[in-house]
């Protein structure tokens, strides 16, 4: 059985909100999904509740949060990743129109094994 842990995210509301992108048709790029309204690590660890996170630092907040948005990703098959707003608040992100394929996912964790 595959596992994932996915923190303080909710597949079926992300999936609800992809969907809604989806409907607006115009949009191709990148949409802002959700917005946490803040840049603080603190906040951030609160609210997706990343209490595992071992390096309480910007860098290594960026990489369990890579590594959240790829988990994410690869269970919705859309290509999902956090970024930070103009204002400096994290969100998480769509790239509409990058479906992820699920073998492609696969061959790009072996070769990077």
């Amino acid at each position: 059985m595959l596992e994932a842990k996915i923190y303080g995210l909710c597949l079926e509301r992300l999936r609800h909100q992809i969907n809604k992108a989806k409907e607006k048709g115009s949009i191709s790029g990148d949409y802002l999904l959700e917005g946490y309204n803040t840049g603080d690590i603190d906040d951030i660890i609160d609210i997706l509740e990343l209490y595992d996170l071992e390096e309480r630092s910007y860098d290594g907040l960026m990489q369990k949060l890579d590594d959240l948005a790829y988990t994410v990703s690869v269970l919705t098959q859309e290509k999902l990743f956090f970024d930070f707003t103009e204002e400096g608040h994290l969100g998480l992100y769509i790239t509409l129109n990058g479906k992820v394929r699920l073998e492609e996912t696969v061959q790009e964790i072996r070769s990077s094994v």
